[in-house]
């Protein structure tokens, strides 16, 4: 029986991706790096920017030379003033699983500044409350276990009690090594990509998760 549900923040909650990606490729391809949108979908998306760029300066051979992750994240949140906007029936979700009273927590790889801006501009922060957490508060963020497993001792729901909700394989690969059930939503990434990642179910709109959670 489910006992809580664990979002992903970026591409699950708030539509950022796209605007994440596109910068994370123009910053990398500045340091030297030729990279492409898709290039960054597959090999950063649902990682930290700090993890990302230590993957980006080991194949450079050298550091990028200027404060990616201080850059990527001002003009992130520049381009999100404007774009951001919450995931299609996200809103709906969360209030179905208010109404029946199953605890919700975010998981993301952002800095708990990104993830608060973004959650506050698009009114979703109300349904979290303090049970939000970031990759910068384990020693390991996704794909290894540690996040989940502490979003999941933070709300006091065993691991194997919850389900995860994720888009990238990362974040699917980091669920499933916790022991939770996935939900992979399939934006950016494709179905496959996640199915192969280990997901337990493929939905590409948020519309799909109530029944797959018994709900409506």
């Amino acid at each position: 029986m489910i006992k809580a549900v664990v979002f992903d923040c970026d591409g699950v909650l708030v539509d950022s991706e796209r605007i994440n990606n596109t910068l994370f490729a123009e910053l990398v391809t500045r340091a030297g790096l030729p990279t492409t949108l898709e290039q960054s979908i597959a090999r950063y998306m649902g990682r930290s920017t700090v993890e990302s760029l230590a993957d980006v300066e080991r194949e450079l051979g050298r550091p990028v030379g200027f404060d990616l992750p201080a850059e990527y994240e001002r003009l992130a949140l520049a381009r999100q003033r404007e774009e951001l906007a919450a995931v299609d029936g996200v809103r709906e979700l969360l209030g179905l699983l208010r109404d029946a009273a199953v605890p919700v927590c975010v998981a993301s790889s952002g800095t708990p500044h990104e993830i608060a801006f973004r959650l506050d501009r698009t009114g979703l922060a109300g349904y979290f409350g303090p049970h939000v957490y970031s990759a910068y508060m384990v020693a390991r963020g996704k794909p290894e276990p540690d996040l989940f497993l502490l979003a999941a001792e933070r709300i006091g729901v065993h691991p194997a009690d919850c389900v995860l909700v994720e888009d990238s394989p990362y974040g699917v690969r980091g669920g499933k090594a916790a022991g939770m059930t996935v939900i992979g939503h399939a934006a950016l990434a494709s179905a496959d990509t996640l199915r192969a990642a280990g997901a337990d179910h493929i939905v590409t709109a948020m519309t799909q998760v109530p029944p797959l959670l018994g709900l409506g």
